[in-house]
């Protein structure tokens, strides 16, 4: 009888040499670079979407659904705001920053915004707002 020498080929895991888990939160140095980034090359929608998702702290899914008139009331955007949250259906109040209103404010006005549209509007007719995917990929770059 002949034995037979087979190889055995290992897979490598996805993960291996990989950090899992929960990202580590951004640094200031980290955060004041990307704001940069983005004044210098001009994009209001960007700046003003990362500039509340650090001030508010809110899922991707509460962010995208944000309405103008969550964050401005008459002509002027508040300094502090609530909403509810989709997850846990509680509200959540938090401060927006003299820095993120300037930017809100430039963007609502370049994109003419009226108070019931959704602060980020999708550039697709079939979403009325950015969706959390087009969001991830956003943050992704």
């Amino acid at each position: 009888m002949k034995s037979e020498n087979v190889a055995v080929s290992h897979r490598v895991p996805w993960n291996k040499g990989k950090l899992t888990g929960q990202k580590p939160p951004l640094k200031l140095r980290e955060i004041w670079a990307i704001r940069t980034r983005l004044q210098m090359a001009s994009n209001a929608r960007e700046l003003a979407m990362f500039n509340l998702a650090i001030d508010s702290k809110l899922r991707a899914c509460d962010l995208t659904r944000l309405q103008v008139r969550d964050v401005r009331h008459g002509s002027h955007v508040v300094a502090r705001a609530a909403v509810m949250q989709q997850k846990t259906q509680r509200p959540v109040q938090f401060e927006i920053t003299e820095q993120t209103r300037e930017s809100l404010e430039a963007w609502i006005e370049a994109r003419g915004l009226k108070e019931p549209d959704f602060l980020f509007p999708s550039r697709l007719h079939t979403s009325p707002h950015l969706s959390t995917r087009q969001y991830a990929w956003m943050v992704h770059r």
